[in-house]
């Protein structure tokens, strides 16, 4: 996917989860690297697409996350969510899905977990439980919808804009409601998830 460095850093938490209060340590004895190419390989495995890694780590120069010593420190917020577009498993559109997690002190052992409950969605498919993932997935799904409102809507751009508008459209915003630009963050995550699924009904 193309220019995901504006939405990987800072941190797009999705609307809708709640944040840990209480973080913990984990046992998870894996490295950065790994944690990271398990979780993606995991969902490119599903058929997912467009997989953004969003967290507070810094980004290096292809868009993806920094995988040093920033990872494994215990910085302010370590939450990490990872976006993705998931095929329906009857039609095969693409639907946008997000999970993430904040729960334990470091931004490696959020990734690892992440990857672990993707493992765990694709055995309910590898056991037959199939059904079961389909609806496990149907929970994950991206951007909650508030009346009179759709992606289209809150990125500003006409109902099936192509890609490239949507994509035009996120550099425009991110120009002047970025965090670091001081807008809302809240306010720029609604626009991030706005962005990845019109994308997914654009490819659609």
């Amino acid at each position: 996917m193309k220019d995901n460095a504006i939405t990987a850093c800072p941190l797009c938490w999705p609307l809708g989860w709640e944040r840990t209060k209480n973080r913990r340590s984990s046992a998870y004895k894996i490295s950065t690297d790994k944690a990271v190419e398990e979780l993606l390989g995991s969902i490119r495995n599903m058929g997912g697409r467009d997989i953004i890694l969003s967290s507070n780590v810094p980004v290096r120069r292809d868009g993806t996350m920094y995988r040093g010593d920033h990872s494994d420190q215990r910085i302010p917020d370590p939450g990490v969510a990872v976006y993705w577009s998931q095929p329906h498993p009857k039609t095969r559109a693409l639907e946008p899905k997000v999970i993430p997690c904040d729960h334990w002190y470091t931004v490696r052992e959020n990734v690892r977990a992440l990857g672990m409950a993707v493992d765990c969605m694709r055995g309910l498919a590898r056991c037959g439980a199939g059904q079961i993932q389909d609806r496990a997935f149907s929970g994950f799904s991206a951007l909650p919808e508030r009346a009179g409102e759709d992606c289209w809507t809150i990125l500003g751009v006409r109902r099936g804009a192509s890609r490239d508008q949507c994509t035009e459209r996120l550099r425009e915003l991110t120009r002047t409601s970025h965090p670091d630009r001081g807008g809302d963050r809240q306010a720029f995550s609604r626009i991030t998830e706005a962005y990845h699924q019109c994308l997914a009904e654009a490819a659609a």
